[in-house]
């Protein structure tokens, strides 16, 4: 009997002890002791991961180790939240006072926040359900190669949730975001330079197609899927295949604003698109996402090993695929042992790599272009000297003053893919109008996720939901449609001085239309002798106009 009653408290041991348990934890102090410990012990294992990886500690985490084992971790992660960096122009104070993601918002801290964190789920995790589907097309180049375009189209589901979020917005007197022009904007994203649909892309999709863009994705050749027929891949910031790409979306929407954003290192197309296109351009506006700046410098920079390996990975990958069509113009296997991305890249597109295959790998244009195909393509389609000679072609802010659209870029303090914050072109933001800067402490590479507070109101949590840097780039595009719209309205004012203006720079086109103009190698425009103004709210503006010159 006694055997059986000691069996029979076994038995119900954990039962008790978890209805003990359940008790003490509805005491309001030792539910909070209780969550400190299980957070502290979190971090603490965090670092501890982070060591092995070796993965850099962000300033968040730093601070913390410098306090005791039981402080709240949430209360040493203070952020002052976005800042904006730019010219002191009538645009910037437009941005200001109308796009409210720039001021109100609030990052989330860990350990959602955590740089590492944020950078792997937008790079691996997506959402619940495939809400979104895409179709697509591919565009034949110049040179023969092709590239590709995914137009987001939503599923079933995408569909029921945009209706439970347009009823929602209904209800609150609100309207959907992207209806800013009498027909529905075109928005083009560039993913990373390694190709492929991240899940943070996939997002930016999701949330611009509920807001009525027509979304499209361009895929350089040879990425996601896309067909290789030529023996050429896209250099870091050639713009050739964007610019034709742009072309045939304009031709298919010619009535509909057209929008860019980048993702990552998606950004050295875009910013050099823009550069050499100057005010010729079919965008609008554009927008670049933890954007690459300085392509030399982020490439000479080490980067954490984990991430190297997994952009290596997906860069090797692109090239075994095709690699015996490369094998008569460049060392394939010698590309495919690299353990840096500086050197892939030089023994892809620097003829100093490729000459140590054979005397014949510089002699001839790659892949065997013929005649007419290698004149159009100009000095791309031979390999650089070297390596500095081919950041002279490819640097992204190398046309950095022939921009002619407002271009937003979002960066992040703590971005672990990118060079430390203290390299950022500051000078450029406080000198071109068209350049604004928007800097965060936390968010990582692609991250910016949203604290996620519960507001009184039925739609105060859609708001602080999600991800930041996508609510903020839509806004964006909004407000500086809104913004150009009234500039047009009231150019009729200056319209001489515009024609003046317009007529001078076509006869100073004209006379220079016989050489080709090389393009310069600066990376940004040199500063006045005024010191400029370190922020754009409450400095003099100067004369400069908002109004476009189109020179198509």
């Amino acid at each position: 009997m006694a055997s059986f009653v000691w069996d029979y408290l076994i038995f119900l041991f954990p039962s008790l002890l978890l209805f003990l348990l359940t008790l003490v934890l509805r005491w309001p102090r030792v539910r909070c002791w209780t969550g400190l410990a299980v957070r502290a012990a979190g971090w603490r294992l965090w670092v501890i991961i982070c060591l092995i990886l070796e993965l850099p500690l962000s300033k968040d985490t730093q601070t913390q180790e410098a306090k005791s084992p039981g402080t709240d971790i949430s209360s040493t992660q203070t952020s002052d939240g976005p800042k904006l960096i730019c010219k002191p122009t009538a645009m910037a104070k437009h941005l200001l006072r109308h796009c409210g993601s720039l001021a109100g918002s609030r990052l989330a801290t860990w350990p959602r926040g955590d740089p590492h964190l944020q950078t792997v789920s937008s790079l691996l995790c997506g959402q619940r359900g495939d809400t979104m589907q895409f179709t697509r097309e591919h565009v034949l180049m110049r040179d023969g190669g092709i590239v590709a375009l995914d137009w987001a189209v939503e599923t079933r589901l995408g569909e029921a949730v945009t209706r439970h979020r347009w009823e929602g917005r209904q209800q609150l007197g609100g309207k959907a975001l992207g209806c800013f022009t009498s027909t529905p904007p075109v928005l083009l994203l560039i993913p990373q330079s390694w190709g492929g649909m991240t899940p943070h892309l996939k997002a930016l999709c999701h949330q611009a197609v509920r807001q009525g863009f027509h979304v499209v994705v361009f895929h350089p050749r040879g990425t996601a899927r896309c067909p290789l027929t030529t023996a050429r891949l896209t250099e870091f910031g050639d713009p050739a295949d964007l610019e034709q790409a742009v072309a045939y979306v304009h031709s298919r929407h010619p009535s509909s604003e057209m929008v860019a954003v980048s993702e990552g290192s998606g950004s050295g197309i875009l910013l050099s698109y823009l550069g050499e296109c100057g005010s010729s351009t079919y965008l609008t506006a554009a927008a670049a996402i933890s954007p690459v700046l300085l392509g030399q410098l982020w490439f000479e920079t080490a980067m954490p090993p984990i991430y190297r390996w997994w952009a290596l990975f997906h860069r090797k990958m692109q090239l075994h695929r095709y690699a015996s069509s490369f094998r008569g113009d460049l060392d394939v296997d010698r590309a495919l042992s690299c353990s840096s991305l500086r050197d892939f890249e030089e023994t892809l597109f620097c003829s100093s790599a490729q000459l140590q295959q054979g005397p014949s790998s510089g002699s001839h244009s790659p892949g065997g272009l013929a005649p007419s195909v290698a004149w159009a393509l100009g000095e791309r389609a031979y390999p650089a000297k070297d390596w500095e000679s081919y950041w002279e072609k490819n640097e992204p802010l190398r046309d950095a003053d022939e921009v002619a659209v407002p271009v937003l870029c979002i960066c992040s303090s703590d971005d672990p893919l990118l060079p430390p914050a203290s390299t950022l072109p500051l000078p450029l933001f406080l000198s071109n109008p068209y350049f604004l800067l928007v800097s965060t402490d936390r968010g990582g590479h692609c991250g910016f996720t949203l604290e996620g507070r519960e507001g009184g109101s039925t739609g105060s949590k859609e708001v602080e939901e999600g991800i930041w840097s996508h609510i903020a780039v839509l806004e964006y595009f909004r407000v500086v449609a809104d913004f150009l719209k009234g500039e047009e309205r009231d150019g009729a004012s200056w319209g001489g001085k515009l024609e003046e203006n317009s007529q001078a720079w076509q006869r100073s086109r004209a006379g220079n239309m016989a050489p080709p103009r090389r393009r310069r190698p600066t990376v940004m425009r040199r500063p006045r002798p005024r010191a400029p103004e370190q922020s754009c709210v409450g400095a003099e503006e100067g004369n400069f106009t908002w109004k476009r010159s189109y020179t198509r």
